[in-house]
């Protein structure tokens, strides 16, 4: 099947790992040219090399999306490079899960700022040029928590939550201009993360496996197993494909059935 992603332009935040270069990965498969955003460039370096070692066109750019200016420079520098951008997605985020009056002020203000003003950024810098193209797709990777956040959730459920809405506000005030904007809800996936908790663990536990871990937190999962970074990966490439040209506001789980809601 051909996804209609020849030639076309993505930049992907957090493309240095984990799901976001699963995403790269699978987009320059199908053709696209990639643009990888992520702070460290060592880490960047070593995701480019493995991109293109795939047969992709990728360019990795050190940015922090939380700062305007590094982002308008990284998508001149895309658009510059190539003519533009057709795809964006925004993956840039950590994990940051605790109770309520656990929260300092600094980590509300680096997790928001990371997962929505983040998106925000990046958004603003790209829509133009879409808008110039006459199409656009806008991917956002939120967590079923943004639906239904459990205890111990906060901040990153709220943030989560703030990323579907964008998605849904945005995707109703860009239908006109055929920039389809959708969000995926990523459960419990394989990625650098995990390996660092997984790291952290051995030192209490040398003896346990990086298998064992994984298989231990399936357990929770229904479909009994962690999902693999390529499955969120390559539904983000449908998404960003023509034969997703009527699908926009809309918000998949990819999660191995662990949500409660749809």
């Amino acid at each position: 099947m051909d996804f209609g992603l020849t030639g076309k332009v993505a930049l992907i935040t957090g493309g240095s790992d984990g799901i976001g270069k699963a995403a790269a990965l699978s987009l320059v498969r199908e053709g696209a040219r990639v643009a990888i955003v992520a702070r460290r460039q060592d880490k960047l370096d070593a995701a480019e090399a493995e991109i293109r070692a795939a047969g992709g066109d990728v360019i990795g750019i050190s940015c922090d999306v939380m700062d305007e200016a590094q982002v308008k420079a990284a998508v001149a520098q895309v658009a510059a490079k190539w003519g533009g951008i057709d795809i964006l997605v925004n993956n840039a985020g950590t994990s940051a899960a605790r109770k309520f009056e656990d929260v300092t002020d600094e980590v509300w203000e680096t997790d928001l700022g990371i997962k929505v003003f983040g998106a925000i950024n990046c958004s603003r810098a790209a829509i133009p040029f879409m808008k110039a193209a006459g199409s656009g797709r806008i991917i956002n990777i939120t967590t079923g928590g943004g639906k239904a956040p459990g205890a111990g959730s906060l901040p990153t459920s709220m943030a989560r939550a703030a990323g579907i809405a964008l998605t849904k506000a945005m995707s109703r005030d860009y239908a006109g201009d055929n920039i389809l904007v959708n969000t995926v809800c990523i459960g419990v996936i394989k990625s650098g993360q995990h390996e660092r908790r997984y790291e952290a663990m051995q030192e209490r536990d040398p003896t346990r496996t990086l298998d064992e871990f994984y298989a231990g937190m399936g357990e929770r999962v229904p479909l009994g197993r962690v999902g693999e970074a390529a499955e969120a990966g390559d539904v983000i490439c449908f998404l960003a494909s023509a034969r997703a040209s009527y699908i926009t506001g809309t918000a998949i789980n990819i999660d191995g059935g662990s949500s409660p809601v749809v």
